[in-house]
């Protein structure tokens, strides 16, 4: 095909007086979801969206007028007046939402941990020792601004946190006392309290909180650390070996007072429920979801990629990426909730209308996926048609990089403009033509297809949307299913009335290709890619409104298990669950279904990079290459090894370094020579910041350490501000401290800035806090702090520079000892993600399909969101690995983005080939006669492109330069398609010597059209088409006594191949082109991947020298 200009149409102009087949679309019948009835009525999709979408936004905020730029005195005092007005009633609608509630439950919360220092009674009731502040510090850290399951889970692991500190705290004073008083063994006693009770413990808290991964977990982790530091460190008595329980106890106290506190003010002051959040994102997703439903259809109808980039989608696209992180949150958290009250099975269900709604986003991806196919198609440039050609060489290359000069240079299809014809349904489809279309572009394909299945294809988009819309539940707080019971029999008539309209439309489409009188057969075979585009897009729409149905089935399902719901809490009687796991049968060598490909992940659980079963393979190839050796020593190799790589693993090895630098750091407050400095210095908020500084990879804890370091500034230097304006005054301190509180949650929650925020705080009161602690004379001996006339200043100094020198030390131990760099975890998690991809492609989508007849589908069950889920998680390494510092230069987070957003790409279009191969009832004998005809080609292009996805993966492993020799998957492809072409012409040529054979032998005539065209539209040889086949027999036509002897020699020759011994159809050619298409798709994803791998890592062409 040849290039345009840009005045010049894709397509030719129909003849005279034929209007444009897709200037305007009638109206089909559509189901109104709502009433379940059948309509005519006019509507359009984008309108439609658009209305909902004003109903369901609104902005109460009143605005501010400009100040500076009003003429005169008046003028600006009455805008004054009126922001200031506006300003309060802004700040009072903000304190009514959600975010405005949580930020004063916690400035309660803290308050009233605040007066466990400031108010005497509550002061004396912790004891004499200092550090009731912590109590404050508590209610920092376990904030009450969450759900009801979020405090019940963080409940739990506090209660687990503050068991395993008392625990440690005891263990490690009986020790000192047993040691060092009972055995006079001083240095031993210290040595088991630093390895054992340090660095053990210390350590073991550092690799429960890299291996859970959960923010709770690490707010627990916290209390544990910060009780824990208390008492071995701070306090004397593990020190001089004796027995004191007055520390424990007050410990004890501060953890109890500062858990209840928090526990009381969420769930007595607005309370606020996972179970009704979950459901009020579910809402919002499916609102989203519908708008990206309609306006990716209307972009099909319309032929339009701009409709992807418009605001509205831009809106409903992050609307739901919203959303659904949301309800990832909440799941967890309302399965707390429903645990609790007893609503196990009601979870489960909440928890499947979750999986229902990533299957409708996942085929919202393939659906783009299988629109993205229409563009690139009418992007393709037209050439002019040849003479005949080899099979190889029919099929021209259909996908071409988007670029923007090609788009400026190509005209867009011209938009449809929606009419309200009240013409029926069936005159759409079947209507009179006056004459046989002549095709000259791709875009005279979709317009007949438009023409033929838009109003049908309109009508269910619309139904489907609508169904979507609707609140699946009712208001707030409540949120009862409010499913209409129209809902259900209205998707069924409209599915119903969609596939029988599309398959009359794509039989008559492929029948006008058929008698297109197209010039060449690769013009015709360009052509019958466009219809399997077509056909596509329509299937993965109907797939789409399949998957609907299982939602609203489970909607159901929902709807009656609340109505008669039981309450239970069988969760609770775990001897069942540990029997049910040893008596479960063993798996069946037929149940493939149940192995799981795809280690998965948990929710919480990172990426861990190379496999294990890599990584043992590499650890026995020797001893396997070599079987002479001892096997002794080969076991002794083994086991040792195994032993090895058991502590190099990545939590393993997180632990023991957390363990033993919060040992050296310990170290220094059980040296004689070292802890005065130790005690004068406040070492045990160092050894506090640096537990929270310790984090995975190295860029986290830069990020962190960065954070903190500013967020220690800023508190101290309210400390002193709030000390020198209240003058040491309790009560002036609480509100102080209060509004201090304020803006610090208002980091932590509005600004999700939770580091920072809890930070602020936790100088603010390790400061302040305990100036006033000591101010009022509590057992402590800090006289070089000013004892009861406190210096706010030097002690403010030794805070700040305690935590910053823990900060410091976390990031040396994370740096230097054995480093986890971000950078390697995301190489190695893309590089094994690629390989999974490549091993699942070259399973063959559609050997399968011919294998199992069609009970398997290549993409196994919870395959495609195991994938999702390991890719979004290795954006968390992306994420982190901008904060490293490398001498060799910063991360390349534009180019890896780009990798990235293809990779999404990608597993689009393998979700788009599930869709095709998965819900087909049976192959029919063409296809089936396709598919072996083919079977060569498409294990050769699966074997390349699983061939090209492990060397993508093994030059971002190994940071190696790819070849300029990289092998092409789009020429394996164009054989594939001039095979089926190939199938096509030996099918053709044996059908029409079969019919001139029959007709031979009933003595009939073989009629034929003036252009070359026989009964049944085939194309003789004879014809005005340079391209078509000529069929041997038919050069012997002229020879009329050995007519039947040379038909019947003809044929026999052709029917001996696979074409012509089955009877095939034109949509028997659709499921070949729908896997061509889709992998035409995949080629042009890996050649942006690899131009992107090209970019960052070179390449290398045969003038290269590697050898030195």
């Amino acid at each position: 095909m040849s290039s345009s200009s840009p005045s010049q149409p894709v397509g030719p102009p129909g003849p005279a007086g034929r209007p444009s087949l897709r200037s305007k679309m009638p109206n089909g019948t559509f189901i109104d979801p709502l009433t379940g009835q059948r309509s005519r009525r006019q509507f359009t999709l984008r309108r439609a969206f658009r209305d909902r979408g004003r109903t369901n936004t609104g902005d109460s905020n009143v605005s501010i007028h400009p100040f500076f730029s009003r003429e005169n005195f008046y003028e600006r005092l009455d805008a004054l007046s009126h922001n200031t007005k506006a300003y309060v009633l802004n700040s009072w609608s903000w304190l009514k939402s959600p975010s405005g509630r949580g930020v004063l439950k916690c400035v309660l919360a803290y308050s009233l941990g605040s007066l466990f220092t400031l108010w005497e009674p509550l002061s004396d009731f912790l004891g004499r020792p200092d550090g009731k502040h912590v109590v404050a510090t508590i209610t920092v850290y376990f904030h009450p601004a969450r759900t009801a399951g979020s405090m019940i889970e963080g409940t739990l692991i506090a209660i687990i946190a503050v068991i395993y500190a008392e625990i440690i705290s005891i263990c490690s004073m009986a020790t000192s006392v047993f040691f060092g008083s009972t055995l006079h063994m001083v240095a031993v006693a210290y040595a088991l309290v630093l390895l054992v009770f340090v660095c053990g413990a210390f350590g073991f808290v550092g690799w429960v909180k890299q291996r859970m991964n959960n923010p709770q977990v690490n707010v627990g982790s916290t209390l544990a650390s910060l009780s824990m530091i208390s008492i071995l460190t701070k306090e004397n008595a593990v020190q001089e070996h004796v027995f004191s329980n007055q520390k424990i106890v007050q410990v004890l106290k501060m953890l109890i007072c500062g858990i209840c506190i928090t526990v009381a003010v969420n769930l007595t002051l607005w309370r606020t429920s996972a179970r009704a959040q979950l459901r009020d994102g579910m809402t919002k997703a499916s609102s989203s979801l519908g708008g990206m439903l309609t306006m990716i259809t209307h972009g099909f109808l319309s032929g339009s990629e701009e409709e992807w980039s418009t605001p509205e989608f831009t809106k409903a696209s992050a609307g739901y990426n919203a959303a659904y992180a949301k309800m990832s949150k909440n799941l967890r958290e309302a399965k707390f909730e429903h645990y609790f009250v007893g609503d196990e099975k009601i979870y489960q269900l909440d928890k499947a209308v979750y999986k229902s709604m990533e299957n409708l986003a996942q085929s919202i991806g393939g659906l783009r996926s299988a629109a993205n196919t229409q563009f690139a198609l009418l992007k393709e440039p037209p050439e002019p048609g040849s003479g005949n050609v080899s099979p190889g060489q029919l099929s021209p290359t259909l996908y071409r990089t988007f670029s923007s000069s090609l788009r400026s240079h190509l005209p867009t299809l011209s938009a449809i403009h929606e009419g309200s014809d009240e013409s029926d349904d069936e005159q759409s489809v079947h209507g009179p033509r006056a004459s046989t279309p002549t095709f000259r572009s791709p875009s005279d394909i979709f317009s007949l297809f438009i023409a033929l299945l838009g109003p049908s294809m309109k009508s269910l988009a619309f139904t489907l949307s609508e169904v979507l819309g609707e609140p699946p539940f009712g208001e707030a707080p409540a949120y009862e299913i409010t499913i209409n019971d129209h809902f259900r029999q209205s998707l069924f008539d409209a599915l119903s009335l969609f596939n029988e309209n599309r398959a009359k439309a794509l039989e008559e489409l492929y029948k006008n290709i058929e008698h297109g009188r197209l010039r060449s057969d690769k013009i015709k075979a360009d052509f019958e890619e466009v219809a399997a585009a077509c056909g596509h897009f329509s299937f993965s729409l109907q797939s789409f409104g399949e998957e609907m149905s299982k939602y609203l089935d489970v909607l159901d399902d929902l709807k009656y298990a609340t109505e008669h719901k039981r309450r239970s809490w069988q969760f609770l009687a775990l001897w069942k669950e540990l029997h049910q796991r040893q008596t479960r049968a063993p798996l069946l060598p037929f149940e493939v279904e149940r192995e799981a490909i795809v280690r998965p992940i948990r929710r919480s659980q990172l990426p861990r990079g190379v496999p294990d079963q890599m990584i043992r393979r590499r650890d026995t190839y020797s001893w396997e290459a070599e079987p002479s050796a001892s096997d002794f020593v080969r076991m002794l190799s083994q086991r040792f090894l195994l032993f090895l790589r058991f502590l190099g693993r990545d939590d393993i090895r997180f632990g023991i370094k957390v363990g033993v630098g919060a040992m050296l750091w310990a170290m220094l407050a059980f040296i004689p020579d070292t802890k005065p400095i130790y005690m004068h210095w406040r070492g045990e908020w160092g050894l506090l910041s640096f537990m929270i500084v310790c984090s995975m990879t190295s860029g986290a804890a830069n990020t962190t350490g960065t954070t903190r370091f500013q967020a220690t500034v800023c508190g101290v230097i309210f400390a002193v501000i709030n000390w020198t304006v209240s003058q040491g005054n309790g009560v002036a301190l609480l509100f102080l401290g209060a509004l201090v509180a304020f803006g610090s949650f208002w980091i932590v929650i509005v600004q999700n800035k939770v580091s920072f925020g809890r930070t602020v705080l936790l100088a603010y009161n390790v400061s302040l806090l305990y100036a006033y602690l000591i101010a009022n004379r509590v057992d402590d001996d800090d006289d070089d702090e000013g004892g009861e006339t406190p210096y706010i200043g030097q002690i403010s100094l030794h805070r700040a520079l305690a935590v910053s020198a823990g900060i410091l030390w976390g990031l040396i131990v994370c740096r230097l000892v054995w480093p986890i760099s971000a950078r390697k975890k995301f190489r190695e998690g893309i590089s094994v993600l690629y390989l999974q991809m490549g091993l699942i492609w070259k399973r063959g989508p559609l050997a399968i399909l011919l294998r199992s007849d069609c009970s398997r589908s290549y993409l196994k069950s919870g395959e495609q969101a195991a994938l999702q889920r390991y890719a979004s998680r290795l954006e968390i390494f992306r994420q982190s690995a901008v904060s490293e510092f490398e001498l060799r230069g910063p991360f390349p987070y534009e180019a890896t983005g780009r990798i990235m957003h293809s990779t999404n790409r990608l597993l689009d279009a393998f979700y788009a080939m599930s869709l095709v191969t998965q819900r087909r009832g049976q192959l029919s004998d063409g296809e089936k006669a396709l598919l072996l005809f083919t079977a060569r080609e498409r294990a050769v292009l699966c074997e390349r492109i699983c061939h090209v996805f492990q060397v993508l993966a093994s030059c971002l492993m190994l940071e190696y330069p790819l070849t300029d020799a990289i092998p092409s998957v789009t020429g394996i492809r164009d054989e594939l398609l001039g095979k089926i072409f190939l199938f096509r012409k030996e099918h053709a040529s044996a059908m029409r010597e079969k019919k001139e054979r029959e007709a031979v032998q009933v003595g009939e005539p073989l009629h034929r059209d003036i252009d070359g065209t026989d009964d049944n539209g085939h194309t003789n040889g004879n014809g005005d088409a340079p391209g078509s086949p000529t069929s041997p027999a038919l050069a012997r036509r002229g020879s009329s006594s050995s007519s039947k002897r040379s038909y019947s020699i003809g044929h026999a020759a052709l029917s001996g191949s696979l074409a012509g011994q089955v009877h095939l159809e034109e949509k028997d050619y659709a499921l070949l082109y729908a896997y061509a298409l889709v992998t035409g798709q995949v080629a042009e994803e890996l050649k942006i991947v690899r131009k992107e791998v090209e970019s960052l890592f070179g390449v290398l062409n045969e003038e290269a020298l590697l050898l030195q």
